[in-house]
C-alpha cells in the first residue's frame, strides 16, 4: 500500500508560480504564433495583389489593430505636405466619419507631427494630457469624439523620405508594450515593402506606356514623311493621356505669332478661336526667353491675366479650375512651338510628367526638322529637275545651233556662220541684191590631166587642192559659193557686209596662188603639168539660199560672177587678173600692173584688167610661171 505524502505550503506556492509562468509562456507563444500568422497573411496579400495597395493596407491595419488590442486605427500616406487616410479600421461610425476629414496637417505635438519631424515611433500614453489637445480645437474634437486616450504611430519611411504612418488607438490609458511596438514596426515595414513594390510596378508600367507611346509616335513620324498633322495629333494625344490632362493644344511658333496645329478637349469651342494665330502670352514669353517649362497651380486665380491669348482664356472657362503646364518645342535654343496641358481638379504636374511632355516636345521638333529637311530636299530635287529640263532644252538648242552652224559653214566663213546663228536670224540668207567682190579660180591643164590620170589619182589631187585652198576662204571671211572640180567661186561682202571687200578678196587670191603653187610644183615633179589662174571682179549681184533642208547653199547670180569667171579663164598660169572696179577699191593697198582692155567671151564690151604681180619672195611660183592653160 502506497502512502500519500502531503505537499507543504511552500511547495504549493512553487507549483503556482511555475503554472503561472507556464501560462505566461503559453500566452507569449500564442501571441508569437498569431503575429507570425498575421505577418504571413499580410505577405500573402502583398504577393497576390501586385500594385493594388488598398487590400494590403486594409489587411495590415486590421491585423495591427487587432493584435495590438486597439479599438481602431488609421493608415496614412504622406504627399510631402499633408497626411491622407487611405485605410480606416474600427467601429462603423468612426470608419465612416474619419475619412471625411480629408488631408491632415498635424498640430504641434500630435503623433503625426512627431513622425513628420523625424521620429520613427510616436507613443502618446494619454492624448488628453498633451499640448496639442489643449491648444488645438480641431485636434481636441477628434480626441473627444473618438474617445481616444492612448495611441501610437509608426512611420512608413524609406531612404528617400517619409511615405506615411500607421496609427492605432485605445480608449483607455494603457501604454503599448514593447512586443506591440515591435509588431507595429513589422507591419510598417511590410506596408513600406508593398508601397515600394507598387511604386516600382507603377513606374515600370508607366515607363512601358511611355516607351510604347514614344514608339507609336516614331512610327507615325516614319509613316508620314513631311506630313506633320498626323504627328502632331499623335504626340498631343499620347502626351495628354499619359499626363492625365483634360485640355491641351500643340502650337507652332514662327518667331512672331503662334498657331494651333493640334488640340484636345476643345470640341465645344468655336473652331475659329482654336485656329486663329495669336501673339504669345506671358507664360509662353517666359519659355521664349529660355525657361524649360512653366506651370500655373490654379488657373482660377489667374485666368484674367492681361495679354493671354483667347484660346487660353476659353480653356480656363471650360475647366473652371485646374492646373496648367506649358513646355517649349526648342531647336538650338530657339522656341519653335509649345505643348500646353490643362487638368482639373488642381493637381501639380510632377517632375516626371514635365519630363514626359518635354520628351514629346523633342519628338515634335524632330518631326518638324525632318519635314523641313524633306521639304528642302524636294525643293532641291525639283530645282535639279528643272535645271535638267532647262539643260536638255539648252542642249537641244545647242545641237540645233551646231547643226545650223554646220550647214552655214559649208558656204560661209566659220565666224560668219556663228554670227548668223548667235543672232538667230537667217533672213540675211533670203534673196536680196548687194554689191559683192567675186573670186573665181581654177587649174590650167586640168582637162588634159583628168583624161590621162586614173580617177583615184584625180580624187587624191582634188582632196589636197581643196583641203589647202578651202581654209583660206574662212580665214579672209569670204563666202564659199561652190567647189566644182578644179573651179572654186568665193564672194565677199555677203551675207554679212565686211569692210574693204576688194582688198580681202585680192589678198585671199594671193594666198591661194602661193598655196596652189606649192601643190602644183610637187605634181610637176611627178610629171603632171598643171597651172593655176584667178579672176577677181566687183559689182552688184542677186544673192540667196538655194537647195533643200538637208543640203543647201548660198549663191550669187549676176554679171559680176561671169566677169570674174572670164577673167579667171583669161589669166595665165600664176596670174591674178582683177577688174577695173576692184582695182579702184584697193586704193593702192596692193600693187597692180595694168594689162588693158580684154575681150572676154559672153560680154559685148571689153574688160579693163589688171594683174597682181608676184612678190619678190614667191620663188615657187616663178618656177612654174608660163605653165599650161585651159583658156
Amino acid at each position: 500500500m502506497i502512502s500519500k505524502r502531503k505537499i507543504s505550503p511552500i511547495g504549493k506556492r512553487t507549483i503556482s508560480v511555475l503554472e503561472a509562468e507556464l501560462r505566461q509562456r503559453a500566452a507569449e507563444r500564442d501571441d508569437a504564433v498569431a503575429r507570425e500568422a498575421a505577418i504571413t497573411e499580410v505577405l500573402q496579400v502583398i504577393n497576390s495583389l501586385r500594385g493594388d495597395l488598398a487590400p494590403v493596407f486594409d489587411a495590415i491595419l486590421e491585423r495591427a489593430t487587432r493584435l495590438c488590442e486597439a479599438v481602431f486605427g488609421n493608415l496614412y500616406t504622406f504627399d510631402g505636405n499633408a497626411f491622407l487616410p487611405v485605410a480606416v479600421h474600427g467601429p462603423p461610425d468612426f470608419a465612416e466619419w474619419f475619412p471625411r476629414r480629408g488631408a491632415i496637417v498635424p498640430p504641434r505635438g500630435a503623433p503625426l507631427d512627431c513622425i513628420l519631424r523625424g521620429e520613427q515611433v510616436a507613443h502618446i500614453v494619454d492624448a488628453t494630457d498633451t499640448e496639442a489637445y489643449r491648444t488645438h480645437p480641431g485636434h481636441r474634437e477628434v480626441i473627444d469624439r473618438a474617445g481616444i486616450r492612448t495611441w501610437i504611430g509608426v512611420a512608413l519611411r524609406t531612404r528617400d523620405g517619409l511615405l506615411g504612418a500607421i496609427v492605432v488607438y485605445r480608449r483607455e490609458v494603457r501604454p503599448f508594450s514593447e512586443n506591440e511596438i515591435a509588431l507595429l514596426r513589422n507591419f510598417a515595414a511590410q506596408a513600406v515593402i508593398a508601397m515600394e513594390n507598387a511604386r516600382l510596378l507603377t513606374e515600370t508600367r508607366e515607363t512601358l506606356k511611355q516607351q510604347t507611346a514614344t514608339a507609336e509616335v516614331l512610327a507615325v513620324i516614319n509613316a508620314s514623311p513631311g506630313n506633320l498633322q498626323p504627328v502632331f495629333d499623335a504626340i498631343l494625344d499620347k502626351a495628354h493621356s499619359l499626363c492625365d490632362a483634360n485640355i491641351g493644344w500643340l502650337l507652332t511658333f514662327d518667331g512672331e505669332v503662334a498657331q494651333t496645329r493640334a488640340s484636345r478637349g476643345l470640341v465645344d469651342l468655336d473652331p475659329s478661336v482654336v485656329s486663329a494665330p495669336f501673339l504669345p502670352g506671358p507664360a509662353m514669353r517666359r519659355l521664349i526667353e529660355g525657361e524649360s517649362s512653366f506651370q500655373i497651380p490654379d488657373i482660377s486665380e489667374v485666368k484674367d491675366i492681361p495679354g493671354t491669348p483667347l484660346i487660353w482664356r476659353a480653356s480656363c472657362e471650360l475647366l473652371g479650375t485646374g492646373t496648367y503646364l506649358v513646355v517649349p518645342l526648342c531647336k538650338d535654343g530657339t522656341a519653335r512651338g509649345f505643348i500646353n496641358a490643362f487638368r482639373s481638379p488642381v493637381r501639380l504636374f510632377s517632375e516626371k510628367e514635365i519630363a514626359l511632355l518635354q520628351n514629346f516636345a523633342a519628338q515634335a521638333v524632330i518631326a518638324m526638322e525632318n519635314a523641313r529637311l524633306l521639304g528642302e530636299l524636294r525643293l532641291r530635287t525639283e530645282e535639279v529637275a528643272e535645271l535638267n529640263r532647262g539643260l536638255e532644252a539648252r542642249v537641244a538648242e545647242q545641237v540645233e545651233e551646231l547643226a545650223r552652224v554646220g550647214r552655214l559653214k559649208r558656204f560661209l566663213a566659220p565666224q560668219l556662220a556663228e554670227l548668223i546663228v548667235s543672232q538667230g536670224d537667217e533672213k540675211i540668207l533670203e534673196s536680196h541684191r548687194r554689191e559683192i567682190v567675186v573670186v573665181f579660180c581654177d587649174l590650167r591643164g586640168y582637162t588634159a590631166f583628168t583624161e590621162t590620170a586614173e580617177p583615184e589619182e584625180v580624187l587624191d589631187f582634188l582632196r589636197d587642192y581643196h583641203g589647202a585652198l578651202g581654209p583660206l576662204v574662212g580665214q579672209y571671211e569670204g563666202t564659199l559659193d561652190q567647189f566644182s572640180g578644179d573651179g572654186i567661186m568665193v564672194f565677199f561682202n555677203d551675207p554679212v557686209p565686211i569692210p574693204e571687200p576688194a582688198e580681202r578678196a585680192v589678198k585671199m587670191a594671193v594666198a591661194m596662188r602661193e598655196v596652189a603653187g606649192t601643190l602644183i610644183a610637187a605634181w610637176r615633179r611627178r610629171g603632171r603639168e598643171l597651172g593655176f589662174g584667178i579672176g577677181v571682179a566687183q559689182g552688184y549681184a542677186t544673192l540667196g539660199q538655194i537647195g533643200f533642208a538637208e543640203r543647201s547653199g548660198c549663191t550669187a547670180i549676176g554679171t559680176v560672177c561671169n566677169v570674174a569667171a572670164r577673167l579667171c579663164g583669161a589669166a595665165k598660169d600664176v596670174q591674178i587678173l582683177v577688174s577695173q572696179h576692184v582695182a579702184a577699191g584697193l586704193n593702192g593697198s596692193v600693187g597692180l600692173e595694168e594689162i588693158g582692155p580684154l575681150a572676154v567671151k559672153g560680154l559685148s564690151q571689153p574688160v579693163v584688167a589688171y594683174n597682181v604681180p608676184l612678190a619678190a619672195n614667191q620663188t615657187t611660183l616663178r618656177v612654174i610661171e608660163g605653165g599650161p592653160s585651159d583658156v
